[in-house]
């Protein structure tokens, strides 16, 4: 399965404040907020929602082509995205710019608080999916992950205009973008991802019930963080596949982006959709047990086991052997 996976390619700046972001507040004064945090950690890590669900699918076996673009400074960055199974090939590098970057402030209740410079990936509207198609020789499917709002018009447009399956993931762009752009951007997906707050929020911008949104698209999945997924297909009942238990998260960022590969990995071997979300939450939760969003490394027995531990001996342990076997 040849999957393109366009998307935000940053470099993230993650730091950990040993308090809670709730103590910092005072109710009468938030119209003249101005708070500094002193944190106990930094970590410089490699990010960016499409170049860590690339990264996934990656290191499980699959050559996804990562759609977007990066700043002069994204030599070392091509070298470890190739190392890990990458085609970089229409990644547009403009010398000019710095790589997108991503600050991040994690609280000791994994609440966040984040800015984002897009830097470079103003660019990435430039980048053709029709050339990428063109290039990789056709495309099984397009996983359209937050980016610039150009980029994600333009790409959405292009996957329609040539007949493309599409991934709808438009995360944390919703909020940025009008009620008929949000509305083109899920239009016809095969699959909508969103989290719990995104699925309420996409209701709003969209005018959209719940139900209608389902009418719009072929799966909507929605995380529910330690309750697992829900999994919701028109005419079909829903379905919550429960998370993997009793993980201490280190990090929360880029768990949703691990959960998306290992989902779509699962589906391009051949698995049921609850047996890919299986092997999505069983990949989450290594990214969530690891600081950075591409810091963990599954190999295939590891990554078995666990499926194994949680959910049972089954396809998903079977498909999690075949997926992480062929990386």
């Amino acid at each position: 399965m040849r999957i393109a996976v366009s998307g935000s390619i940053a470099t993230d700046h993650l730091m950990h404040f040993p308090g809670r972001f709730s103590e910092q507040l005072v109710a009468d004064r938030l119209r003249v907020l101005s708070l500094s945090f002193l944190v106990d950690r930094i970590d410089i890590r490699r990010g960016g929602a499409g170049a860590n669900i690339a990264f996934g699918l990656g290191v499980l076996g699959l050559t996804p082509l990562l759609v977007g673009a990066a700043g002069a400074d994204f030599d070392d960055y091509r070298a470890w995205l190739e190392q890990h199974g990458v085609d970089t090939g229409s990644v547009v590098v403009v010398p000019d710019e710095y790589t997108a970057r991503f600050v991040c402030t994690t609280d000791a209740d994994q609440n966040q608080i984040g800015s984002f410079h897009a830097g470079a990936m103003r660019a990435a509207a430039d980048v053709s999916i029709e050339a990428v198609a063109e290039r990789a020789g056709g495309l099984d499917l397009v996983v359209l992950s937050p980016d610039t709002p150009d980029a994600m018009l333009r790409h959405t447009e292009e996957c329609r205009a040539a007949g493309l399956p599409f991934a709808a993931d438009p995360s944390q762009q919703i909020a940025a973008m009008s009620r008929a752009d949000v509305q083109f951007l899920i239009g016809g997906a095969r699959y909508l991802f969103t989290n719990e707050y995104e699925a309420r929020l996409l209701q709003e911008r969209t005018g959209w019930s719940a139900r209608r949104i389902l009418d719009q698209v072929g799966t909507w999945v929605t995380t529910l963080g330690a309750d697992g997924v829900l999994l919701e297909r028109d005419g079909r009942e829903p379905r919550v596949v429960p998370a993997v238990p009793d993980v201490v998260p280190v990090d929360v960022t880029g768990a949703g982006d691990a959960l998306r590969a290992g989902m779509l990995a699962g589906i391009a071997r051949g698995l049921t959709l609850e047996d890919a979300c299986r092997l999505g939450c069983v990949l989450a939760s290594l990214a969530l047990e690891t600081v950075g969003t591409q810091e963990y490394g599954p190999r295939a027995t590891s990554l078995a086991d666990r499926v194994r531990a949680v959910y049972g001996d089954g396809p998903a342990t079977a498909g999690a052997l075949a997926v992480a076997g062929a990386a």
